[in-house]
Formats: structure tokens, sequence, C-alpha cells
């Protein structure tokens, strides 16, 4: 059986149009299905449009979530909940294309335990968001532990023993990608061309984007500690040759009036670099310090099955 994963956040007008593209994609592929809908606590009527969806379709499994606690822990609740023996993760908003699960199922078939669906082509996506894309993805394979495959979203196939895997892996603050890259297994890959949205906008501003991007660094990588490990030796060293040059000068041609502005420069320059020194430390603590609570990382309202049984 299939499990399809889908979290919905605010996307009533993307339910119909996306259901009416998934349902023949899922039956082109032949397996039966799930289709597990974790409302992540939507302010607008997506819940409602869940409903009406299941009415016409046994398969779906609205799970609604207590309030929104984001797309990640969404993510997580849904392979907590899947039950088939490959599981699909996919956006309802259309711009990865259900229509590609049945190659995704067909490479499953062939022995692979992940099936990457690689975006070939990005043109409905802005130049900006290209080009951060490109800059976040060589820096973490640059400095991560273990390098994203380029282009990559949440739309892949896990077989069951890659889900089971991942639910092993207990931290809280989650970076799904780095987590699906981790625990490895064999994989191969599928491309697509990237479609624009079908409706509603994303829910990822710019200022969102860059938090999730520091998300995934900070998850796996500790070289951000390390280089201001090396910074401050190396503003050390040239401090050291500086104070060592001012006392053989002084000791030649006798003791001048240091100009203000160069001191000023210095102070502020070193205050600066002390200071995001702290805050790449206090990044890091505050994920200790989340990990720490050991809180959930979802809670379900209510489960709403065909038979109407709720938690």
């Amino acid at each position: 059986m299939l499990s399809i994963i889908c979290p919905l956040y605010n996307e009533q007008a993307a339910v119909e149009p996306f259901f009416a593209r998934l349902l023949p994609s899922l039956a082109a592929a032949g397996e039966p299905f799930e289709i597990l809908c974790i409302d992540d606590g939507s302010q607008d009527d997506t819940l409602g449009a869940l409903r009406r969806a299941q009415q016409d379709c046994a398969a779906i499994r609205i799970v609604e979530l207590s309030r929104n606690f984001g797309k990640e822990s969404a993510l997580t609740a849904g392979l907590d909940l899947a039950r088939g023996d490959a599981v699909i993760p996919i956006d309802v908003d259309l711009q990865d294309p259900p229509e590609l699960i049945p190659e995704l199922v067909a490479k499953w078939r062939q022995g692979y335990e992940v099936v990457l669906a690689r975006r070939s082509d990005r043109t409905s996506d802005s130049w900006l968001k290209r080009q951060s894309a490109e800059v976040f993805y060589r820096l973490h394979n640059r400095i991560g532990e273990v390098p994203l495959p380029d282009n990559v979203g949440d739309f892949r196939l896990l077989d069951r023993a890659v889900v089971a895997a991942v639910r092993q892996l207990p931290e809280r603050r989650r970076f799904m990608k780095g987590l699906f890259a981790w625990v490895g297994f064999r994989t191969t890959t599928v491309a697509y061309t990237r479609a624009p949205r079908s409706a509603g906008h994303s829910k990822f501003n710019g200022w969102r984007l860059w938090n999730f991007a520091l998300e995934g660094i900070t998850s796996h990588s500790t070289v951000p500690l390390r280089i201001w490990t090396y910074g401050g030796a190396l503003v050390a060293g040239l401090a050291f040759c500086y104070g060592l040059f001012i006392t053989l000068r002084t000791l030649v041609v006798g003791v001048d009036m240091p100009g203000y502005a160069s001191l000023m420069t210095a102070v502020l320059f070193l205050g600066g670099v002390q200071l995001i020194g702290i805050g790449v430390l206090g990044e890091y603590l505050g994920r200790l310090y989340l990990e720490s609570k050991q809180r959930p990382l979802y809670l379900i309202r209510a489960i709403h099955d065909t038979d109407s049984r709720e938690p």
C-alpha cells in the first residue's frame, strides 16, 4: 500500500484541483493507497474542503493538529501515522506533479528504497528564489556532514524501512531534507519540471526562508562554531603583531598620539566580530535549550476517518 502525506496550511482553494489530479495518478500507479491529509492549524476552510473531498474518496484520512506547528512537524505526524509500504510526501499546490507518482513507484519496484523527485527546471520560481536556493545547497554541501541532493524538496518516495529509520531520530528541531539525506539507503532520482502554484500563495516569505536555511545549516554542521574559533585566533594573532609593531616603533621613534578614528574603528570592528560570534553560539545554545524540553513535535486534535471515529 502507498501512503500519500499532504501537509496543509490555509490551502482551501488548492484542495479540489489537487485531488482531481492526484486520484487518477494513484489509480495509474496500480497499488492500494491511503491519503493522509495533515491540517496544520489552518485558519480558513481547509478542513471543510478536506471533509468534502473525503465524502468522495474513502481512502482520505484527515489529521487535524491542535494548532499550527509548522510543515516539518506536520510532515513528521504524517510519517508517524502512515501505514503504507511506501510513503510519498507531496504538497497540494501542484508545483510537484502527482502524475510523477507512477514513475516513483516503478523505481521503487526495481528495488530502490528512496526515489527522489529532482526539479530539473525551476523557471516557475522567481530569479531570487532560484539563486538563493542554489547558494544554500552549495553552502550546505560544503560544510554539512551529509550532502543534500540539490533541487530536491520533500516530494519523494520512501520505503517503509526508510520511514522507520527517520522515526528513530529524536530531535525536536527538525530539518526533514537533512534527516532524509542522513539515513541514506539505496537512492535514485527522477527529474521533473516544477510548475507554478495552482492556487493560493507560498507560506514561506524571505524571512522564513532565511531562518529555514539557518535551521538546515545548524542542524547538520558545527563548522560555523569552528569558523569563529579560527577567526578569533586570527584576530588575536593580528592584534599581537600590531602590538609588537607599536612597541618597536615606540622604542625607535618615541611615543606619538594615536588617532581617534583608527581607535574607534578597531573597537567597533572587534565588538562586531564578538557579537556575531556570540550570536552563532546563541543559535546552537538555543537548539540545546529547545531539545532539553522534550516537548512533543505536534498535538493531534482529531483524526477524521470515513467511519467518523475521532480520538
